[in-house]
């Protein structure tokens, strides 16, 4: 038995579809701008978030950093929510990259209220750091969705602050598919937006950012400097765009998934579920140790072939995606009965 990997939905594997795609993709050198299956994919990839240009980078934290750097200038402050994952998982990137500092904000369910936003601008004074970048983050990673009308505030605020507006949207077809909207929605909120084709896409690797054609043609520069220039890439690209193509409408399935798991998981004695952030393909829920030992689900369930994550801040997270089915589901909450 294969396992059921619960722990992200970065753990997809790449689709026969696709590895026939890597196989035979036709290439150049993506420095050159000249791999015709790069440049097929930032084309596409432009078109679904309604942009002028986007450009193919390693990864979604590369992405961030890079808009970032391309954004601002040393010494700016940049507003974004203090569990977004810009400040909590990229190592602290900004300050060493961007030479930037994070203003953080509160949060609910991932959401930054616009008026907290108009509050943290920085005036003109001599002894302040200037705004330089508002970042918004949709899909949340709590597993929530920011609605429209919150991002539409917040671009209005900057844009009269004349403050570009960077979207995280790591998961940003989930929000899409969750909010019902076109992903284009999402993104017209932004000037620059960056999102994974590796989260629930099932692509190997890679990233998107996407915005103007000047804040491209600057980025693909910045790009270089930080080692991004990757040269015959268009063997990942060629899965990039049958991700784009085919694998963003499916999503809804891992959602309908993640809304079944976690009635399921309701269900057992002792465990809390999350029901609130439970907008996309993500399952937060709290068991006590009273109830099993951390360590002793996470070894016990590995051995019947399931890969779940400690716990992060109290909550256990179960994420679905195109490699678990409603079968894999019910065999994962018949083994954690049994080990209750």
């Amino acid at each position: 038995m294969e396992f059921i990997d619960l722990r992200s939905d970065t753990v997809t594997m790449p689709t026969d579809e696709m590895r026939q795609a890597i196989a035979y993709a036709e290439v150049g050198d993506d420095v050159y701008q000249d791999d015709p299956t790069v440049n097929k994919l930032e084309k596409l990839a432009a078109e679904k978030v309604g942009k002028e240009a986007a450009l193919f980078v390693p990864s979604g934290t590369f992405g961030n950093q890079l808009s970032i750097m391309t954004h601002t200038r040393r010494g700016n402050e940049v507003i974004v929510g203090r569990n977004n994952h810009i400040v909590v998982h990229e190592v602290g990137a900004s300050a060493v990259i961007a030479g930037v500092q994070l203003r953080t904000l509160d949060t609910v369910n991932g959401v930054m209220s616009p008026k907290d936003v108009l509050k943290a601008i920085r005036s003109d004074d001599i002894h302040e750091p200037e705004t330089g970048l508002i970042c918004v983050e949709n899909a949340h990673g709590c597993g929530a969705v920011v609605p429209l009308d919150i991002l539409k505030e917040i671009k209005e605020i900057a844009d009269s602050h004349s403050i570009p507006v960077h979207m995280d949207g790591a998961r940003i077809f989930n929000a899409a598919a969750s909010l019902g909207v076109d992903a284009k929605e999402i993104a017209a909120c932004c000037d620059s937006v960056m999102f994974c084709l590796s989260k629930g896409l099932a692509a190997p690797a890679g990233s998107m950012v996407a915005g103007s054609k000047e804040f491209i043609n600057k980025a693909r520069k910045y790009r270089k400097l930080m080692g991004g220039g990757m040269r015959q890439i268009g063997i990942l690209a060629a899965a990039g765009i049958i991700a784009l193509e085919k694998m963003t409408d499916r999503l809804v399935e891992d959602h309908e998934n993640a809304k079944y798991l976690a009635e399921e998981l309701s269900k057992l004695p002792g465990v809390i579920v999350k029901k609130d952030r439970l907008d996309i393909d993500m399952v937060f829920f709290q068991m006590g140790e009273d109830i099993i030992k951390e360590s002793l689900l996470i070894i016990k369930l590995y051995e019947k072939n399931i890969k779940i994550n400690g716990i992060e801040d109290g909550e256990y997270r179960f994420v679905t995606h195109i490699g678990v089915s409603k079968e894999d589901i019910d065999y994962v909450i018949n083994c954690i009965k049994e080990l209750l």
